[in-house]
């Protein structure tokens, strides 16, 4: 009989709730004690019920950059911390305090989320304030404004402006494989440069003559045998008359001269 009861006063509960406008659910869900057990539906349905104003205000974002439905995610999100935290003894309207909160959420999203690169958050609001110049400027001197025009409206120096308009291009980055050309037949990462091992190559090569010359004449031929002839060390000796052993000794006692001779050249 309880449980019946209960059922019937809840029914009761919900079908008065549905009956109310929103300010009437909110100003309900504040009346009501924090542990009184009737408060969460109260809650649920005050959200409910303020859920056309944050898709409306998600939906004055769109076509940024941004999907559709996590706008309107962050924005129910900005919606929950608006009820949660509205204080009606303060006599304001509840649409006014929400609609601030609702879109600083908005805000803070693209502000964290949009940027294909983090940067600085100055940089991320400088990057605001320098767009909101650029439209207010365009209207009033009926061009395209300069530097110096953003500049002086912002009261900022030159080199910020600069810097915040650098800073924008991190925004959106862009894919390497767009296509490039008139034929499209390249993509942006073929135009790049990369690092070539060779020119480290170039260097100890130029550097690797007059460190051979320091070389007594006999080690120079046996190393050009060695490394340019592509003989054995026991070809090698047979051809100049010597052991096999005596030649190992001499090409490790020439290549630690010339590893010397190099390390000193590069320090230098």
């Amino acid at each position: 009989m309880a449980t019946i009861v209960d059922n019937a006063t809840s029914t009761r509960t919900a079908q008065r709730s549905s009956d109310q406008s929103p300010d009437e659910l909110l100003a309900a869900m504040k009346a009501t004690p924090a542990d009184d057990p009737r408060r969460p539906a109260l809650r649920d349905r005050a959200i409910e019920a303020w859920l056309p104003l944050a898709r409306h205000l998600a939906r004055r974002y769109g076509g940024r950059g941004a999907p559709d439905d996590d706008l309107a995610q962050t924005a129910f999100v900005g919606l929950i911390k608006a009820v949660d935290n509205f204080d009606h003894d303060r006599g304001v309207d509840f649409s006014g305090y929400a609609i601030p909160t609702i879109i600083g959420e908005i805000k803070r999203y693209f502000r964290d989320r949009t940027w294909a690169v983090r940067v600085p958050r100055r940089l991320q609001e400088l990057r605001l304030s320098i767009s909101a110049a650029n439209s207010a400027l365009t209207q009033t001197l009926g061009r395209s404004p300069t530097v110096a025009d953003v500049a002086s409206y912002l009261d900022v120096s030159e080199e910020t402006v600069l810097e915040g308009l650098e800073g924008a291009r991190a925004y959106r980055a862009t894919s390497l494989s767009t296509p490039t050309g008139a034929d499209g037949s390249r993509e942006l990462g073929d135009t790049l440069g990369d690092d070539d091992e060779a020119f480290g190559l170039v260097e100890l090569r130029v550097a690797l003559g007059p460190a051979l010359a320091t070389l007594p004449e006999r080690e120079r031929e046996i190393l050009s045998l060695r490394f340019h002839g592509n003989l054995t060390q026991s070809q090698i000796a047979d051809r100049i008359g010597v052991s096999q052993m005596h030649v190992s000794r001499l090409i490790t006692r020439s290549l630690a001269a010339l590893r010397h001779q190099l390390s000193e050249d590069i320090a230098a």
